[in-house]
């Protein structure tokens, strides 16, 4: 696992040490070797976190005019090492690095279909002239870049970007609104204006000052055939894990698993144990006494499989204000979901002990774990119900008292009626985000929504809850839960490997239907079904907690003045961004507790120390630099 960075400056003088300060900018994610190769055409670097032979693999990597920078895990690298051998390459370490390296030697970008990992990485081709960027799949690994006139400046994180007088430090408000209505930016954008993602299963060549994009994979059925019953489903499931994990645990360092007792966690341990030849280690996060504790799950679990289990209780004294604005750093570009702080710790204890863990990622959006997703099957049937009486319902919901509890039955009772009265792509974001389109109008001073409606129209109009699990595994998962894994684990080095993300378990989870996936309240039923005789009872009966924080609660304690420094009447106007009567008001309901606004607040509170950090420019007016229309979503 590593950081990368580049720039083109083709034609024109240039400073040698401008890479040398990206580099450093990532060095938290490869502290083990940091290297740069630079032509008159091109600089690139990398920081590397040595995982697979430790002993050779030095970043940038060359052979035969092509130069390689390399983020990521390759888990089928022998599989292809022997192909390429066949071939007449010869290679003189073992790491996956010099294999991706042959392969687009032999390949070219066609080498991007064999690869089974995790990764996004950059080559530049000497004999073309040609600089290609590549990110994995599902969007594991992180790929920001940004074109100024001809040129073009890229990195693993957007700090490695900002490094570039040239780029311009704006804040984007169509992202903004997007931001605050889903609690992150999907797609290519960010809410840097002009700085982009290349998006999840896509190459990018740029070519003496012109750039061409093509998506080289997305999720699709396989081939059809005869449906699958149930149990063939469950076999085929329970093939595809074992194969995947066993991959997934291959390192030449320590590894872990990241426990919280729930069924997916508790299903990665399961067969890890099963292919492990050593004590596991597990590593978990408690918060004792409060309702949301799973350290009992967690030590069953642990107990289970006998492993070597490591926890830390999250308490106020662990969770600091000096620690949010650490958090907040790592964090690169802005994100609203709390349940960083949680992944920030969890990340910090694990570093200590090993250098590679495995997660369960992805298994929710794959086969229907989120409750969001009966909220938006109950939403059909509650909108039956006439307009005026879900309005009433929502008053007198509003009047219930504000409950300290994480998720409140007040809260999720407000929230789902609220939904009640959007359409069903706004509700879907909605109950997984924070502010409505009301509500960002209210707290916007310009407020445009294009963004956000460009993407909510990519939702089927009919169908069943499979269109909004396709549309998570489009940008919720990568834009929100795999950003948040990648900046808090490699802001302490280490590698986090989410083993249900396998393209394989991906394409199988396409073709499953709606009720292998929810049915009735039962959601996940097939991995349910699946794991039923293999995990005890407690934990496949339990519902989901999530790795979250209790924000309503501790904005009234402890971190109430971080809040209420940062959120200061002279910072939120200088800005021009947001209304100070109407935060100031969303403040004082929350503080006297006439209102949760816990999770709202946390996501402004995120923005504002990030333009802080970054001296992020706001644009007073609605004026873009980059035509929204000209980027895919």
């Amino acid at each position: 696992m590593c950081g990368i960075a580049g720039y083109t400056h083709a034609g024109r003088p240039f400073l040698s040490e401008r890479i040398h300060r990206a580099v450093l900018s990532l060095a938290h994610r490869g502290p083990d070797q940091q290297g740069i190769w630079q032509n008159q055409t091109v600089s690139l670097g990398a920081t590397r976190l040595k995982v697979i032979d430790t002993s050779a693999g030095s970043q940038p990597m060359s052979s035969d005019g092509f130069n390689l920078v390399f983020n990521g895990e390759i888990y089928n690298h022998g599989e292809l090492r022997r192909q390429l051998t066949a071939l007449g390459h010869h290679f003189t370490t073992a790491c996956d690095t010099e294999v991706v390296l042959h392969a687009f030697i032999e390949w070219d970008t066609l080498c991007l279909e064999k690869l089974r990992g995790m990764f996004a990485f950059a080559v530049w081709c000497e004999s073309s002239q040609r600089l290609v960027l590549a990110r994995d799949r599902m969007g594991i690994k992180p790929l920001y870049y940004a074109r100024c006139g001809r040129d073009i400046y890229f990195g693993s994180e957007m700090k490695a970007v900002f490094c570039h007088p040239e780029v311009n430090r704006h804040i984007d408000l169509r992202a903004l609104d997007t931001y605050l209505g889903m609690n992150y930016v999907p797609g290519a954008h960010t809410l840097a204006e002009g700085i982009l993602k290349l998006l999840p299963g896509h190459v990018l060549t740029w070519h003496d000052g012109e750039i061409a994009t093509r998506r080289y994979w997305q999720i699709q059925e396989r081939d059809a055939g005869p449906l699958q019953t149930l149990e063939e489903s469950t076999r085929e499931l329970d093939h595809l894990l074992t194969q995947s994990i066993k991959e997934h645990l291959a390192a030449d360092v320590p590894v872990g698993i990241w426990l919280s007792g729930g069924i997916d966690s508790s299903t990665v341990l399961h067969y890890a144990s099963q292919q492990a030849s050593t004590q596991l280690k597990t590593f978990s996060i408690t918060f004792n006494g409060r309702e949301f504790d799973e350290a009992p799950y967690v030590r069953e679990m642990a107990s289970r499989y006998g492993t070597d289990h490591y926890e830390l209780d999250l308490a106020p004294a662990t969770v600091t204000p000096d620690s949010i604005v650490e958090l907040a750093y790592y964090s690169d570009e802005p994100n609203a979901d709390a349940g960083a702080v949680p992944v920030w710790h969890l990340s910090r204890m694990c570093a200590k002990d090993v250098t590679v863990a495995l997660s369960g990622e992805g298994a929710d959006e794959l086969f229907g774990g989120y409750i969001t997703y009966l909220a938006d099957m109950y939403a059909q049937r509650a909108r039956i119900v006439p307009r005026a009486v879900r309005r009433l319902s929502l008053h007198l919901a509003n009047t219930l008292p504000a409950s300290n509890k994480k998720i409140g039955l007040d809260y999720k009772l407000q929230r789902f009626l609220h939904g009640t009265l959007l359409d069903e792509g706004q509700s879907h974001v909605f109950w997984n985000g924070t502010f409505s389109r009301h509500q960002r109008r209210q707290l916007m001073l310009s407020h445009d929504d294009s963004h956000l409606l460009k993407i909510l129209a990519t939702i089927p109009g009919h169908g069943d809850v499979r269109r909004f699990m396709a549309f998570d595994q489009a940008y919720y998962l990568p834009d929100n839960l795999l950003t948040k894994v990648d900046r808090m684990s490699m802001a302490h080095a280490l590698e986090v490997r989410p083993a249900f993300l396998d393209h394989r378990i991906v394409e199988f989870a396409a073709s499953l239907p709606a009720n292998f996936c929810i049915q009735g309240r039962t959601l996940k039923f097939l991995l349910r079904k699946l794991m039923k005789d293999k995990l005890p009872q407690s934990v496949l009966t339990r519902g989901k907690q999530g790795l979250d924080i209790p924000v309503h609660d501790w904005f009234r304690g402890h971190l109430k003045p971080l809040l209420l420094d940062t959120l200061n009447r002279k910072t939120v106007e200088e800005s021009g961004l947001i209304s100070w009567p109407h935060l100031q008001s969303m403040l004082d309901l929350h503080m006297q507790r006439k209102a949760n606004y816990g999770y709202h607040l946390w996501g402004i509170l995120m923005l504002f120390l990030w333009m802080e950090q970054w001296k992020i420019q706001s644009l007073r007016d609605t004026r873009a630099v980059e035509d929204f229309s000209a980027v895919s979503a």
